[in-house]
């Protein structure tokens, strides 16, 4: 029975309820105490526990408005400076890693599912986590929503053994370079000093303009109406073919109309300030919202088995992007000239790795700690191409591993 101090029909309540947990997320990263995990962690660990003492309730209507609204509208609001043209031109050696990069994940979810028993839906989860690391949470959201996947134990399970194993994986390649041995097994590139001509750009740049109701409102139009425009594509499409199902191609409609614009005004878009920003707490109140029906018992159960499928599919992501660069700089050896330029440095594949599995933010943070300034832009740009091609790879993904 869910009994609950806020009751599931208080819609207001539980509205701010979940809002006050995602503030409470981004208040807690900020502190001492909490920066030893993401906001996102907080989240989950503070939706789980009030809804498990019975502060708030299980499910809910509400649930059902973040997960059928919020979701969508905050892809777009992700995907305001995903300009194409800039990726390829700008991304260099690190687009190449990370193209390896999302190409490991994908392969090591497949694999992970193939030698695991994940249940009746272990294909969702396949695509789930190739999503998050390709893309990240933006990504993660969209898988779920697009498959379907309404298990909020698996998901709660799944969010917390993502975030242990993210954390370890960046330990991991953080030390990596203090081995000589590595580092030699990998292309000599100085990459202290920013290369001539490159923006030493950011995710919030502070000479833009600031954030306003204009930019915020701007912002919310075009993720709204992109929303709108990609069911619009689907309904069109259902009425040309009759008895064909092009639902799941809904969040890569929503891509591919938010990435257009991106590319092809860039300035425009990038005028959108704050855009993000509202898109990552609509995230954080899906987090809340979706952990709240989990329980815990449950969660802990669930946890072991996804804890050896996220190691699996992480250990054959670092083999493909680091063993599969190694023979990739072999074989330009062989070829010389032109080809010594295109070899890829042990730091280059390191920041390729980490914006797959941690995101566009923490990669040129990795960048700055480990003094590489050159790594910082492209480090940005390979980590908005995973917003792009992440819930793509994720559902491709998920269709393989039906069949």
């Amino acid at each position: 029975m869910n009994v609950s101090l806020i009751p599931a029909d208080a819609h207001f309540a539980v509205a701010a309820a979940l809002f006050a947990i995602a503030l409470f997320g981004f208040w807690a990263e900020k502190q001492a105490w909490g920066r030893v995990l993401t906001g996102a962690v907080w989240v989950l660990l503070t939706a789980i526990l009030v809804s498990n003492v019975g502060i708030i309730p299980k499910s809910a209507d509400f649930y059902g408005l973040v997960f059928s609204y919020f979701v969508p509208v905050l892809i777009p609001l992700f995907l305001l400076r995903a300009d194409v043209r800039k990726i390829i031109a700008e991304s260099g050696r690190v687009g190449l890693g990370f193209l390896l990069a999302a190409m490991g994940s994908a392969i090591g979810a497949m694999v992970g599912v193939h030698l695991l028993d994940l249940g009746a839906k272990e294909a969702e989860l396949g695509g789930i986590f190739t999503a998050t690391y390709v893309g990240g949470s933006v990504n993660y959201a969209a898988l779920i929503q697009a498959t379907g996947f309404d298990d909020a134990n698996v998901i709660s399970a799944a969010t917390a053994v993502d975030s242990l194993m993210s954390a370890l994986f960046l330990a991991v390649i953080a030390i990596m370079p203090a081995s000589s041995w590595l580092m030699g097994r990998f292309a000599q590139r100085d990459h202290s000093q920013a290369e001539p001509g490159a923006p030493t750009e950011s995710l919030d740049d502070s000479d833009e303009p600031g954030i306003s109701a204009f930019s915020l409102c701007a912002a919310l139009v075009f993720s709204i109406s992109v929303v709108a425009l990609s069911d619009a594509l689907i309904l069109l499409l259902q009425s040309l073919w009759d008895g064909s199902d092009f639902k799941p191609l809904r969040y890569i409609f929503i891509t591919l109309l938010s990435v257009l614009p991106a590319t092809f005004a860039p300035k425009t878009m990038q005028s959108l300030r704050g855009g993000e920003e509202i898109g990552l707490i609509l995230a954080f109140v899906f987090f809340a919202a979706i952990c709240a029906g989990a329980d815990v018992f449950a969660l802990l159960g669930t946890a072991p088995i996804l804890l050896a499928f996220v190691v699996i599919l992480l250990l054959i992501h670092g083999a493909v992007v680091f063993i599969g660069a190694w023979c990739i700089n072999k074989g330009l050896r062989v070829v010389g000239g032109r080809g010594d330029a295109a070899q890829l440095s042990l730091p280059e594949l390191i920041i390729a790795s980490n914006a797959a599995i941690l995101g566009a933010t923490t990669a040129p943070a990795l960048a700055m700690a480990r003094g590489w300034p050159a790594l910082v832009t492209p480090g940005i740009l390979v980590g908005v191409a995973g917003y792009i091609i992440g819930t793509p790879l994720g559902i491709l993904v998920v269709t393989l591993l039906s069949r």
